[in-house]
């Protein structure tokens, strides 16, 4: 044996091996990636001139490798916010003292379910657009500021009024939390992957990129097609029909085929 693993050492590798591989799911299909790939060659130049005891070229690369971590910062601040939300509210940390909460499960109840299925179907025939988010462990408070607190009851009639198109409520997204409608007219992030399809609108780009940043489902519902799609954990799945959205909305994601 030339090495000794501990438990310790384990974890070590473990832990590293996580919080890159967040990283890059964070930078994947961005330009970002492209930035990351060049550090790391950068990196990599370093390590062989060094390697080659090559002392001038060493010291050079040297200077700019140890402001490495302020660089990356600069670089990197809207990954390194987005990395920060994730592990605050897609993990749930901010209700850790909250017991009940923290481990409850989310769900939601079947008149509700019902009405944003009755909705969703009446926009997909009528080619409304809609945005809707269920929020999960996250209260999403900050992002119900954006818009119109409501806090009214979820129905069918109150949803086709807010995305009637000449309703000035109607441009944004609707947030439900605890099984009202927490605010309407929300401004969501908008997700800046190069790999979303471009017959995928600001819309679906927006569900995208709330459903990668926090723990809700969302629901998008196209102008253009009709067509409805679920949105979670930064994945898709467009074309779904009312039933499937019904069992999606109750947690039964047996049918969920991801989009990517």
């Amino acid at each position: 044996m030339f090495f000794h693993l501990s438990l310790s050492d384990i974890a070590d590798i473990l832990l590293v091996a996580f919080i890159f591989y967040q990283v890059y799911k964070l930078v994947k299909g961005t330009v970002a990636i492209n930035i990351f790939a060049g550090i790391f060659t950068f990196y990599v130049a370093w390590l062989l001139v060094k390697a080659l005891n090559m002392e001038l070229m060493s010291d050079i690369l040297g200077q700019f490798i140890g402001m490495g971590v302020i660089a990356l910062l600069i670089v990197f601040q809207q990954e390194v916010r987005r990395f920060l939300l994730l592990i605050g509210s897609k993990y749930n940390l901010q209700n850790i003292f909250n017991f009940e909460r923290l481990f409850s499960k989310p769900s939601i109840k079947d008149e509700v379910a019902e009405a944003i299925v009755r909705a969703c179907d009446y926009f997909a025939k009528t080619k409304t657009g809609a945005l809707i988010v269920l929020s999960q462990n996250s209260e999403l408070f900050n992002y119900a500021q954006t818009g119109v607190l409501l806090r009214s009851i979820v129905t069918e009639e109150l949803l086709e009024n807010i995305f009637f198109k000449n309703s000035p409520l109607h441009d944004g997204a609707v947030i439900i939390a605890d099984n009202k409608i927490l605010a309407a007219r929300c401004i969501l992030p908008v997700s800046d992957n190069n790999n979303i399809p471009g017959s995928l609108g600001l819309r679906h780009r927006a569900a995208i990129g709330m459903s990668a940043a926090t723990d809700a489902h969302i629901v998008v519902v196209s102008e253009e097609t009709g067509n409805i799609t679920f949105v979670k954990d930064g994945h898709f799945k467009v074309r779904i029909t009312p039933q499937e959205l019904n069992s999606f909305l109750h947690n039964d994601f047996t049918g969920f085929v991801v989009n990517k």
